[in-house]
């Protein structure tokens, strides 16, 4: 689970029973009773899932954690006191159907060590990380339960043509930054969604990277390819297909909204008036969030 802010962490639970596709009923239990855990990525590419219990890794009444339900309720301060990895702005994550890698990405952190914030680590490598990054981390034993696991960043995000070299990123085929949603479809094709701040599309660092987009990537070659581009002011968010693979459902949130991310009620449709303006609507409405299906026009897999 990642906690999406600035400086804060990725997080895993693990039950204490299993799961039994029998016992339908006994599964609504499984996030009753378990271990939490929070993420410490060391500089050598090693890491280590630190248990969130009352009595451990500094989690005692004498620093401040009264109880169990305390240090729960208390998760952030909790991961201070433990040791955590301060990570920029950790969103969705996405397992690998085949190999079980863990993906993460890592919107961005425009503070990072900016005068009194915490400085770069070998997690989070830039300094005023504007465009985020992807990291991926394999559990010790391909076992999810495991408390140390061996990790990478995947890539950096970025603007190959950007003035600053720290900023150009390491992606290879297009470009993109502020990555967020994330999903692996059943053939090991990694599809990321980016959420670039209204205020901050086509402008300023993301002048040359246009509206905020969907890609999908090759994990082995690295490889990134631009699927779609969203409407002005949105963001792209959610992703899903059904197992014949043939169709792709995906969400556009907030299309229209402007640079101030407080649209004029007066003026709707200043920034954008989709989906209106898509055929067949009549051009002249006000836009709204929608759910899109997308299909090959040869009704093949989609991304093959």
């Amino acid at each position: 689970m990642g906690d999406d802010e600035r400086f804060e962490y990725i997080y895993k639970f693990v039950s204490r029973d299993r799961y039994d596709p029998a016992q339908p009923a006994a599964n609504a239990g499984l996030l009753d009773h378990g271990t939490l855990h929070v993420a410490r990525f060391g500089d050598d590419g090693q890491g280590e899932w630190l248990a969130l219990e009352h009595g451990s890794n500094g989690l005692t009444v004498a620093n401040g954690f009264a109880d169990q339900a305390d240090v729960l309720i208390r998760t952030r301060q909790a991961a201070d006191r433990a040791g955590a990895s301060k990570m920029d702005r950790p969103e969705w994550i996405a397992v690998h159907p085949e190999s079980g890698e863990v993906y993460c990405t890592l919107t961005n952190n425009s503070q990072r060590d900016a005068a009194g914030m915490p400085p770069t680590d070998a997690a989070n490598p830039r300094a005023g990380n504007s465009f985020g990054h992807i990291i991926r981390w394999r559990e010790q034993g391909d076992d999810a339960a495991q408390t140390r696991f061996a990790w990478d960043v995947f890539v950096l995000c970025g603007d190959p043509q950007h003035a600053d070299e720290k900023k150009r990123g390491t992606a290879k085929g297009d470009a993109f930054g502020s990555p967020d949603g994330l999903w692996f479809d059943a053939q090991g094709r990694l599809w990321v969604q980016t959420d670039v701040a209204s205020g901050a599309l086509n402008r300023g660092d993301y002048e040359r990277l246009g509206n905020n987009q969907m890609l999908v990537a090759d994990v082995a070659s690295g490889e990134f390819r631009r699927f779609l581009t969203g409407p002005k002011g949105c963001e792209i968010t959610g992703i899903t297909a059904p197992p014949d693979g043939r169709s792709l459902f995906i969400n556009i949130q907030h299309p229209g909204e402007s640079a101030g991310e407080r649209s004029d009620p007066a003026q709707p449709t200043a920034v954008s008036n989709w989906p209106a303006s898509q055929f067949p609507q009549a051009a002249g409405g006000r836009p709204r969030s929608a759910t899109v299906v997308i299909t090959r026009l040869d009704g093949g897999v989609i991304g093959a």
